[in-house]
């Protein structure tokens, strides 16, 4: 399987705004970069999207994730303030060296048996037209996929309406609670009662 020089150039700036946004996200000690490097990785995610030739999944990737999710991260900073920081962290240098250590060594020994499995690169078929379009997801969601489809409708709509139940369970009867009439009179305060003095005797 060939590709084009630009189809190449294309992944591999891709490759870059994924690889250096998911590094920004996690090493950014600032929230607001670290919701910018997850922005650029959105973005370079999207577009290996579009050479996979899956262009609805790389519009709903950029209109959903990079349009509402990052804004709404961008909105909870803004409202927590970019200083908001969680507690800090009391594990020392040597239990994350040894997490790191363990996830380098299991990653080498899943390439290498990957490498030991593998008779070879294979070609992957030619997409076909209708793929990763509107009209052929539009085509399989409301064919194949309708019971699929409309399990998920009716579990969003069972979520929908257990937080409304929940959310009204914990709301103050409103016939509970007592108005006091603006108008009614107020009482006197009453004046602390004082001991009488002791009487003395006359002789």
């Amino acid at each position: 399987m060939k590709f084009e020089p630009l189809e190449l150039i294309f992944f591999g700036i891709c490759t870059l705004l994924t690889l250096v946004g998911g590094v920004g996200t996690v090493a950014a000690r600032n929230p607001i970069r670290g919701a910018m490097g997850l922005l650029s990785t959105i973005v370079g995610i999207a577009g290996m999207y579009l050479l996979l030739s899956a262009e609805f999944l790389a519009a709903i990737q950029i209109m959903v994730y990079a349009g509402a999710v990052v804004v709404l991260f961008l909105f909870v900073i803004m409202l927590l303030g970019p200083s908001a920081t969680s507690g800090r962290d009391t594990r020392g240098w040597s239990a994350r060296y040894l997490g790191a250590g363990l996830f380098l060594l299991g990653s080498i020994v899943t390439l290498a048996l990957l490498k030991g499995t593998s008779a070879g690169v294979t070609a992957m078929p030619k997409a076909p037209p209708m793929l990763g379009t509107i009209e052929g997801l539009g085509h399989e969601l409301f064919t194949t996929g309708v019971g699929p489809f409309e399990i998920s409708s009716a579990l969003l709509l069972v979520a929908v309406v257990g937080a409304v139940a929940v959310a009204r369970g914990k709301q103050i009867d409103p016939t509970m609670l007592t108005v006091k009439d603006p108008a009614e009179p107020k009482a006197a305060p009453q004046k602390p009662a004082t001991k009488a003095e002791p009487t003395k005797e006359h002789a």
